[in-house]
């Protein structure tokens, strides 16, 4: 089968053998979707070697349990031992041994086939298509932050960075706020979330508001992102981290305990809710894909994915 591989610090399309279920279910990839993460794989992060890719929809091709075959699914990422006492909780999430789809220990989705535990597969409603299924890991991502952070409609939220993830973010936690504001440099990106009720802020408009949010959202998916967040925050805020990028950021560690600012690490989410959201028509994706290539043609796919003012590319088998 074809996959678009990362190995030895290069990028490459390369022919390699089809998976073997070996226990979990064989998925066939319909079409996945090219992540900011996949870009900084490239750059380093993580130190992974191997197929990339994390965001898919695909069709079970194997499975032990045979009424999931022919069936449509999405799949969570994270793969646990299923032992330990954060498995045997249901959440593997956070397994030490876990392997994650693509960026740890576990070949990825920009492939023709590609394999998970059953346990992770979620079924797609016929209501939902190709093209928004492949949202499922990022709007789960976005809509998890929820999980650690109580927004209630009254809550003051920035979200900073108005790519895909930013704007995810800023549209899922609209649903739970009223007061949400998407914060980014670019006013076509601003106005995919303004049509869907967001309101937004350019970021050289933000000095003015200083310590005006109760809760920011960190996805620029850059280094002076966090840096931002600390000016918006008010003390005793929170601020949540989404972004993953390769490098080390500098920041002013004295502002956090100034201001006693509560700091949030925030990865992945559910990715039954965010599935839920795409069938009952909560949140429309269509805005943020750019384009839509055959994954003979992943390689150049992901210079495009890098380009200036490019959303969502997504690569079809």
């Amino acid at each position: 089968m074809q996959a678009l591989r990362f190995i030895g610090g290069r990028l490459y399309l390369d022919e390699v053998p089809r998976p073997i279920a070996a226990g979990e279910s064989l998925i066939r990839v319909t079409k996945s979707g090219i992540c900011n993460t996949d870009i900084e794989i490239i750059r380093g992060y993580a130190g992974f070697a191997g197929t990339i890719g994390h965001e898919f929809v695909g069709v079970v091709e194997e499975s032990r349990n045979t009424e999931l075959v022919g069936k449509r699914v999405v799949g969570e990422i994270n793969a646990g031992c299923g032992v330990c006492t954060l498995c045997r909780a249901g959440d593997p999430r956070h397994c030490p041994d876990r392997t994650v789809l693509g960026i740890k220990g576990r070949d990825g989705a920009h492939a023709e086939f590609l394999r998970l535990p059953e346990a992770n597969l979620v079924e797609v409603p016929d209501s939902v298509s190709d093209e928004q299924a492949v949202f499922a890991e990022p709007l789960a991502a976005a809509y998890g932050i929820a999980e650690q952070v109580n927004v209630l409609s009254d809550t003051r939220v920035a979200v900073i960075g108005d790519g895909k993830l930013g704007i995810l973010c800023a549209l899922s936690l609209g649903l739970l706020s009223n007061r949400v504001t998407l914060i980014g440099r670019h006013a076509s990106k601003l106005n995919i979330a303004e049509r869907q009720g967001i309101e937004s802020l350019l970021s050289a408009d933000a000095a003015k508001m200083s310590s005006a949010f109760d809760v920011v959202v960190e996805a620029s998916g850059s280094e002076s992102g966090f840096a931002t967040a600390l000016d918006l925050v008010r003390p005793r805020g929170k601020i949540v981290l989404k972004s993953t990028f390769q490098g080390r950021p500098a920041w002013e560690a004295w502002r956090v305990v100034v201001d006693e600012i509560t700091i949030v690490g925030s990865r992945c989410g559910r990715f039954r809710p965010a599935v839920q959201l795409l069938a009952d028509g909560k949140i429309d994706v269509a805005p943020l894909i750019s384009d839509d290539l055959p994954l003979s043609r992943g390689v150049e796919a992901v210079a495009e994915a890098q380009a200036k003012g490019v959303m969502k590319v997504l690569l079809t088998p």
